[in-house]
C-alpha cells in the first residue's frame, strides 16, 4: 500500500499550523499510510517546542526537518529528499483538511494513475466575511477564469503547492523546486507536464484555505503573483497566455482613458460612461455570484472590493516586471519582499 508524505515548509508559523493539525486528526484514513514533516525554515518563533510538544501527544506520524534560512523552494525540496513515502503531498501551513481529503487522494491515483496531481482550495464555513470574499475573487471564473482547481477552466491546469501531489520517481528524475522568490510550484508544474508525466486535477480533494487576514496582505501577495507571472513567462514563455493580461490592460486602459479625456473631453465622457457601466455589472455580478454562494451578506459586500483589488494589483505586478525585464534588462523581477527570507538572507541574495 502507498505511504504519503505531507510536507509543509513553515517560518515563523506557529500560530497557523493548531488548525491544520486538529484537521489532520480527523482525517479518515490509516495513520500508519500517511506522515506530516514539516521543514522549518529557520524560525524564531518556538515552532520547534510546540511540533515537539504536539508530537507526543498524538498518533499521527510527524516529524521535523530544521534547516538555515533558505526560502520555501528549498524547504520543499529539503522535505522530498528526506520523506518516507511514496507520493509527496505539499500543503501550506494555514490549511485545513476535510476528512476525507487524503482518502479521496488515494482512491484517485489508484484508479488513474497520476503520477502528479493537485486539488482545490476553498473556504470553510467558519471563516470569516473577508476570507470568504478573497476565496470567491482567487477561484470564481470572473476572477482567475477558474484556473485554481475547477472542473471547467479557461486555461490548463496546473498544481499549486497550497494542495500539490508528486510521486518520488518525478523529484528523482527532474529534481526539486527552482528558487524563484514567488511562482516556484509553477515552474515546478510545468517542468513536469514537459517531463511527460500524468498530471490530473482531483477537485473532491480540495483544503480549507485560510490565504491573507488583511486587505493589505492581499493586495501585495497579489501583486507579487503578477510579477512572478513574469519571471516564469522568461524560462516557460507558455506560462504567459493573453488572459494573464487582461488585468494590466485594465490598469492601461484606464490610464489611457484619462489622457483621452483630458484631449478630446466629449468623447471622453462617453467612454467614461461606458466605462462605468461595464463596471457596475461586473461589481454586480461578483456581488451576487458570492451571495449565492456564501450566502454572506458581507462577504458578498466584500466580494466586489477583492476583486478590484486581485485585478488591479496583478496587473501593477504585472506591468512593474515587464518595465524591471524588458525595459531595464534585468533578468528576474521583483516585488514585495515576503517574510519567506530573513533579513540576513534577503541582504546575499
Amino acid at each position: 500500500m502507498m505511504m504519503y508524505s505531507i510536507i509543509i515548509a513553515v517560518y515563523n508559523r506557529t500560530g497557523e499550523v493548531k488548525e491544520l493539525l486538529e484537521s489532520a486528526e480527523k482525517l479518515d484514513f490509516d495513520r500508519e499510510r500517511f506522515e506530516f514533516l514539516f521543514v522549518d525554515d529557520g524560525s524564531k518563533d518556538g515552532f520547534q517546542n510546540y511540533i515537539e510538544n504536539y508530537r507526543s501527544k498524538t498518533g499521527i506520524q510527524i516529524r521535523i526537518i530544521y534547516q538555515e534560512n533558505k526560502g520555501p523552494g528549498e524547504a520543499r525540496n529539503n522535505g522530498m529528499r528526506n520523506a518516507s513515502g511514496q507520493y509527496f503531498i505539499f500543503v501550506d501551513s494555514d490549511c485545513m483538511f476535510p476528512s476525507h481529503w487524503l482518502c479521496t487522494i488515494d482512491r484517485e491515483i489508484k484508479q488513474h494513475g497520476y503520477e502528479a496531481f493537485g486539488g482545490p482550495d476553498t473556504c470553510h464555513e467558519s471563516f470569516s466575511p473577508l476570507l470568504k470574499a478573497i476565496t470567491y475573487s482567487m477561484t470564481s471564473k470572473l476572477g482567475t477564469g477558474g484556473t485554481r482547481g475547477q472542473k471547467k477552466s479557461i486555461g490548463k491546469f496546473y498544481p499549486r503547492s497550497f494542495n500539490m501531489g508528486i510521486h518520488r520517481k518525478v523529484f528523482e528524475n527532474i529534481g526539486g523546486m527552482n528558487q524563484l522568490r514567488h511562482g516556484q510550484d509553477m515552474d515546478f508544474s510545468q517542468r513536469i507536464y514537459d517531463a511527460g508525466y500524468k498530471v490530473g486535477l482531483i477537485s473532491d480533494a480540495f483544503v480549507y484555505h485560510k490565504r491573507r487576514t488583511s486587505l493589505s496582505k492581499f493586495y501585495r501577495q497579489i501583486f507579487n503573483w503578477g510579477v512572478a507571472r513574469i519571471n516564469l513567462s522568461l524560462a516557460h514563455p507558455s506560462l504567459l497566455k493573453p488572459i494573464h493580461l487582461i488585468p494590466a490592460m485594465v490598469v492601461l486602459g484606464l490610464i489611457l482613458l484619462v489622457f483621452f479625456t483630458m484631449i478630446f473631453p466629449k468623447w471622453g465622457g462617453y467612454l467614461w460612461a461606458t466605462t462605468g457601466i461595464v463596471y457596475f455589472l461586473v461589481n454586480l455580478t461578483a456581488f451576487f455570484q458570492s451571495f449565492f454562494q456564501y450566502k454572506n451578506i458581507k462577504a458578498a459586500i466584500l466580494s466586489p472590493v477583492t476583486l478590484n483589488i486581485q485585478v488591479f494589483a496583478y496587473g501593477l505586478g504585472l506591468i512593474k516586471a515587464l518595465w524591471q525585464t524588458k525595459i531595464l534588462g534585468r533578468k528576474e523581477a521583483e516585488g514585495f519582499v515576503k517574510n519567506y527570507y530573513s533579513k540576513k538572507k534577503l541582504e546575499s541574495r
